[in-house]
Formats: structure tokens, C-alpha cells, sequence
């Protein structure tokens, strides 16, 4: 199932994810931007970690773009992830756009390009 495999790779990259004292941190692997993951908020009741994951890059303006900005959910306790949102230059989606709706159709592109992204991101040798 995609969802394992994405709570597999993400530890993969960073073990101490699912620690609930793990707070955020820049990634880097050479002749690639640096990946940065931030924790969002953890809720033990729901057993649910939401982090953001983001490449920057430098923009003409000296800013700092976040590009591509996914927010993800992790389930410790059952082994799981999936994709929450979705953000670049050219736009933003999200799997639930509101309480009690689904995006199917994001669900499933977002979950399968987080999969994608995080096979190149363990590739790249980010550390």
C-alpha cells in the first residue's frame, strides 16, 4: 500500500520523525537544494504528526520560495502517511479541501508524487 511506503521512505530519510520531541530540519545533499521538514503539529489523541516537507529555492528578488510545499500526516502507530497538500508556483491543492470532503482524484496524484519525490530525495543522498 502507498501509504506504508511513504511512512517507510520518510523514516528512511529521517529516523527520528516519528519522535514526538523531533521539532524540524535542513537536509542536504550536493549539487541539490536543500530539503527542509517542519513539524506542524502532533495530536497523541488522533496519533497523528503533521509535517511540511519543502524544497527552496532563491528567487530573483532574493526570496525564498518554497518549491514544491507538501503537508503530510503520519500515523506512528500504524505504520502510515499520506499526502495533505500540495504547493508551488503554479498553484496549491489539497486531498481535503474542507471537514468531511474528499478530493479523490488529489488524493491519488499527491500521495503517488510524494512516493516519486521521496524515492529521488533518498537517491540524492539527502542527510
Amino acid at each position: 500500500m502507498i501509504h506504508e511506503t511513504i511512512y517507510k521512505k520518510l523514516l528512511r530519510i529521517v529516523p527520528e520523525l516519528a519522535d514526538p520531541k523531533f521539532e524540524a530540519k535542513k537536509l542536504k545533499a550536493e549539487g541539490f537544494m536543500d530539503l527542509n521538514i517542519d513539524i506542524l503539529s502532533w495530536d497523541a489523541a488522533k496519533d497523528r504528526c503533521h509535517i511540511a516537507l519543502s524544497h527552496y529555492y532563491k528567487h530573483d528578488s532574493g526570496d525564498m520560495i518554497p518549491d514544491p510545499d507538501m503537508e503530510v500526516a503520519l500515523y506512528p502507530s500504524r505504520q502510515v502517511a499520506e499526502a495533505l497538500s500540495y504547493q508551488d508556483c503554479f498553484g496549491y491543492r489539497q486531498v481535503y479541501p474542507e471537514p468531511g470532503k474528499i478530493n479523490p482524484r488529489a488524493k491519488k496524484e499527491l500521495n503517488s508524487f510524494l512516493n516519486q519525490w521521496l524515492s529521488n530525495i533518498i537517491a540524492q543522498g539527502h542527510r
